[in-house]
């Protein structure tokens, strides 16, 4: 039977050219290819063989020569750069045998794929679940594109590019990079960039996700992209599999439950989960961050609505703990106090505290006939008045807030409001949006809670890790 062998060359040197792809183009009658890969074969053809090279775009061309060669009795072997089943002639063989009903035999010869070649050059980035993806739209549309880049950032894959730039392909780059970081692989992702690998113009090179600049980046060029465990050190590009972890806590050793690496990992993944599913995840950073850790703790996309924060709110917060000025928390109830990260108080050096339950505030309580919330922020106001103010049950202490700022009694670094229920909650809420010297984050309507104002509390103790995206620190 006539047969065509579809031979994959490797990436170009003749190192990673397989024994197997070797033999076949030695025996050979005839070798089809595109022009610029005959020189990584030439010192192996033998005399006699018949090699027609065509230019780029070729593609059905040489495959449709290749069948005339075939019936003709000859041994033709179609060659492919890389591995021919991977953007090469492959497909298009076997597309057309079954179009044509040639009476052909059909063989195919596996070669290293540019992708594999590039990842061994810069260490070990393919360690775990991966795609490729091309940013060629000759063949695919534009939308369709986008829509893989988007399902490889969300999936948390190492991702392979391929043909990530040409003379009239110049944005498609551009706006790969603005995908990933808008759909959360954080900034200082791995990325790895070698052009010409396995042949002498060979260059490989490391940076980050942010700081990929595309115009250094050609046709001749593949990226490998890092996922959320890819790291660099000492140079080298690295994707655990996993081996090295510690074993498997049980399910209950999570966030909250003293999770540690676990609980990271879970609320990062978490974290990937909610940005795919926001209707506006194009914020400001200093929101979305805020915005990440309500919808994650109350599985509540409704906060996209009712998180009201003054104009970069939280980066004016936390200046004052990053600077020294701010050292202490106060709170309105106990339950509020307890879910402030202890993990983050003692690495920033910041001391919480909450009165509700203190003897003095019961005794003022009774004695003016206010609540134990009202009591309680008085008490504070006369100890800590430069305190973050942190409101997840009582809107009676936000009121009390309130009335001692207009006092004088009281200037915070900053307050949350989230007082959650049907009295005078809402009420309370639009009192403390009045306080316009104040820096301030107010989860508006009835909704709110001590879980999520501990929440945003620690959404601000942790600020230092938005620019990223990584959540999970001090669990």
């Amino acid at each position: 039977m006539s047969k065509i062998i579809i031979a994959g060359i490797g990436p170009g040197s003749k190192e990673d050219i397989t024994p197997a792809v070797l033999e076949a183009v030695r025996e050979a009658d005839v070798i089809v290819g595109y022009k610029y890969y005959f020189q990584f074969i030439e010192s192996y053809v033998r005399e006699g063989c018949e090699c027609i090279d065509t230019g780029m775009k070729r593609e059905r061309e040489r495959a449709e020569q290749a069948f005339q060669l075939a019936t003709q009795d000859k041994t033709v072997v179609v060659i492919s750069s890389g591995d021919a089943g991977i953007y090469g002639m492959a497909p298009l063989i076997y597309e057309m045998k079954h179009e044509t009903g040639a009476d052909i035999d059909i063989i195919t010869f596996p070669g290293i794929s540019a992708f594999q070649k590039a990842a061994s050059l810069l260490g070990a980035p393919i360690g775990h679940d991966l795609c490729l993806i091309s940013l060629s739209d000759l063949m695919t549309p534009w939308s369709l594109i986008e829509k893989r880049i988007r399902a490889a950032a969300v999936g948390d894959f190492v991702t392979a590019i391929y043909n990530p730039k040409s003379h009239g392909r110049y944005w498609q780059l551009y706006r790969l990079k603005e995908l990933f970081l808008q759909e959360g692989r954080a900034a200082d992702t791995p990325v790895g960039i070698v052009r010409q690998a396995g042949r002498p113009e060979q260059e490989a090179s490391l940076t980050t996700l942010s700081a990929l600049d595309p115009e250094q980046v050609d046709m001749f060029t593949v990226l490998i992209i890092g996922n959320s465990q890819s790291y660099e050190w000492q140079g080298k590009f690295i994707t655990p599999r996993g081996y090295y972890r510690n074993p498997t806590p049980s399910p209950f050793h999570q966030e909250g439950a003293g999770g540690g690496a676990m609980g990271a990992s879970i609320m990062n993944e978490s974290f990937r989960t909610i940005l795919s599913e926001m209707q506006h995840p194009d914020v400001p950073r200093w929101r979305l961050w805020l915005l990440l850790h309500a919808i994650h703790t109350t599985v509540d996309f409704g906060m996209e609505q009712c998180l009201w924060m003054d104009e970069r709110a939280p980066e004016l917060i936390y200046h004052h703990i990053a600077d020294g000025t701010l050292r202490h928390i106060v709170t309105d109830v106990t339950m509020a106090a307890s879910g402030i990260r202890k993990g983050a108080l003692n690495r920033l050096g910041i001391e919480v505290h909450c009165y509700i339950n203190d003897p003095r505030s019961k005794q003022l309580a009774e004695e003016h006939g206010i609540t134990r919330s009202q009591a309680s922020m008085q008490l504070a106001a006369e100890e800590y008045p430069d305190a973050l103010y942190v409101v997840g049950n009582a809107p009676t202490a936000l009121f009390e807030i309130c009335d001692l700022v207009h006092k004088g009694k009281l200037h915070p670094a900053g307050i949350i409001a989230a007082p959650v229920g049907f009295v005078h909650v809402c009420e309370s809420k639009h009192a403390v949006k009045t306080l316009t010297q104040i820096p301030k984050i107010i989860v508006e309507g009835r909704k709110g809670g001590s879980n999520l104002a501990a929440t945003l509390c620690n959404a601000i103790l942790t600020y230092d890790d938005a620019e990223q995206l990584k959540p999970g620190r001090d669990l």
